[in-house]
């Protein structure tokens, strides 16, 4: 994925509403998708998720969380 640091990206959401995590990396709009992986070469897509609560969500930005879309801290793994 394109985030230098790989730190998670906060997000605010709202409840019952869905929503696409990028997990190709590729997207403008990360860490949500906007569609890019359709017109790149990647197998990649999105997950979709609903939001349980409005409030802020933390989502990886690293590509290597456990639990997508979820950060479940990985990036601090990574050299």
């Amino acid at each position: 994925m394109t985030n230098q640091n790989k730190a998670p990206i906060k997000i605010d959401v709202e409840e019952g509403k869905t929503y696409g995590w990028c997990s190709c990396g590729l997207s403008a709009t990360m860490p949500l998708c906007d569609g890019t992986h359709k017109t790149a070469d990647t197998d990649k897509r999105s997950v979709k998720f609903v939001a349980e609560k409005t409030g802020s969500v933390y989502l990886c930005a690293c590509g290597k969380t456990q639990n997508a879309p979820y950060c479940d801290g990985s990036h601090q793994h990574q050299e």
